[in-house]
């Protein structure tokens, strides 16, 4: 008997009994991070429910992925109302970025 273990919840895809988003899974999953791994980011979540969650993303891939265009969208929206921020912490949010994109690749 198959479980659900994603619902949509406010617009998106969250997993259920939880107030995580897919987003959030799939994310890491797309980044190359293994379900025991996404696991211990998230200890309120059980390792049947990341599997579940990665299952639901492989299986609906297209709404999934549009789902997180649109979430991306409303916080590029909300990212850009705010007030600018100072030059030199600007710069320095810039470099930890790209140090943190580096070790990934």
């Amino acid at each position: 008997m198959a479980k659900d273990y994603i619902e949509r919840r406010e617009g998106s895809f969250c997993l259920i009994g939880s107030r995580v988003p897919l987003a959030r899974i799939v994310y890491e999953f797309q980044n190359g991070a293994a379900p025991e791994s996404i696991r211990l980011d998230y200890p309120t979540l059980s390792i049947e429910q990341v599997c579940g969650a990665i299952t639901f993303y492989l299986g609906n891939k297209e709404e999934v992925e549009k789902d997180m265009a649109e979430l991306r969208r409303i916080e590029d929206e909300v990212i850009k109302a705010q007030p600018p921020l100072p030059s030199e912490l600007r710069q320095n949010l810039e470099r930890a970025r790209e140090q943190m994109l580096s070790r990934r690749s």
